[in-house]
């Protein structure tokens, strides 16, 4: 009886052997599947002679409950190769990109995401300016990426189409400009920028004097200044250029007071990278976009009222990526993290400290006053 069933025991291993060796020989995930139920008939077949009546219900239990998982395994592969065919070749390009597009006469900071969701590939960007978007196409073949741009979102006569591959670590690729040139554009991976002790705060630091422009500068030189001083107050009359300040800064606690005009647009640019809006014209863009967001990415919660004419104090803390935004005393951002860049940005390099700045592109009489940073500690 013993050696009856070490026997058995012996058969039931081949047995189990044998399906893992036939289903590896087929190399198309259909085939694997059609061979596990040719192989089972065959088992059962076998199966029937020189064993119990119960041993054969056993065995044959197991062979047809074995080879129906593996089945639907297989078919299983099959159907998700078919629903994206590129979704293994597009791994190595997933996450969040800090771009960099090199035009003819300038350079300009850019941001992509890509992410796969139910088994396709999705592309967010934020261009040369403007909020976060969605693009319409965005594909993986060949290890070769390509991803569309609309040219409504890029003040150009056609969509811009970039096309690149890895290159070590980083991507590069060219597009073509809306300018009908062929420009060149590259990437590199977004850093995590996370902290993992809390800072210790150094002394305040006044920006703005209250006297004059000291210790900023209009990002075009050689123009007629626009941005002037008036009885202690910064004002920007109207639309014109961006005022940067000279020094730069990793973490920090911003204060700021701001008074906006009716109909009127400008944001305070963290590191020189991430805007922090003021407007009293934007009711009926996304709650993103409107004031106290981080343009394009968080929305202000409770979403505060437009007040114009009217001071109003932001006082923002950011350490690598999270941001805290209080309003008039209320916390309307709530630690929480920044994804990229957003339009308007100096640079993509965000790794490295960078200035305030506050925007003059836009519309309308905006004015500043007490614009004090207080920077962390290495």
């Amino acid at each position: 009886m013993k050696a009856k069933y070490e026997h058995m025991k012996s058969r039931k291993t081949t047995c189990r052997k044998s399906i893992s060796k036939r289903i590896c020989e087929k190399g198309d995930a259909s085939l694997r599947a059609r061979s596990v139920f040719i192989w089972c008939g065959h088992a059962v077949k076998r199966l029937k002679r020189g064993t119990s009546s119960l041993m054969k219900i056993h065995r044959i239990g197991f062979v047809v409950i074995t080879g129906s998982l593996l089945a639907v395994a297989a078919f299983s592969q099959t159907e998700k190769s078919a629903t994206n065919p590129s979704a293994d070749s597009a791994k190595p390009f997933l996450g969040r990109w800090d771009l960099t597009l090199k035009a003819p006469d300038r350079e300009y900071p850019s941001w992509l995401e890509l992410r796969e969701e139910n088994g396709q590939l999705k592309a967010q960007m934020v261009g040369r300016w403007g909020n976060a978007r969605s693009l319409p196409s965005a594909e993986v073949s060949g290890g070769h990426l390509k991803f569309v741009s609309p040219k409504e979102e890029e003040d150009s006569k056609t969509d811009l189409v970039f096309e690149g591959a890895l290159n070590g670590k980083s991507l590069s690729g060219s597009l073509n400009g809306p300018d009908g040139k062929t420009w060149q554009w590259t990437g590199r991976r977004a850093p995590a920028l996370k902290r993992t002790s809390q800072p210790n705060w150094a002394s305040p630091i006044p920006l703005f004097n209250g006297k004059d422009l000291t210790g900023w500068h209009e990002d075009k030189p050689g123009a007629s200044p626009v941005w002037k001083v008036e009885n202690g107050i910064l004002v920007r009359p109207d639309r014109g250029p961006e005022l940067i300040n000279t020094s730069k800064f990793e973490n920090f606690k911003l204060h700021v007071e701001f008074n906006c005009s009716p109909q009127s647009n400008s944001g305070v640019y963290l590191r020189g990278r991430y805007e922090v809006q003021i407007e009293t014209d934007s009711a009926s863009d996304p709650p993103s976009q409107r004031m106290g967001g981080v343009y394009g990415f968080l929305a202000p919660s409770p979403e505060p009222a437009r007040t114009p004419d009217k001071w109003q104090t932001y006082d923002i803390t950011l350490v690598g990526r999270i941001v805290t935004v209080v309003l008039n005393g209320t916390t309307i951002i709530d630690n929480k993290e920044i994804p990229g860049i957003t339009g308007g940005a100096l640079d993509s390099h965000e790794e490295l400290p960078g200035p305030i700045y506050l925007q003059g592109s836009e519309k309308g009489r905006v004015m500043f006053r007490n614009i004090v940073i207080t920077p962390a500690r290495k």
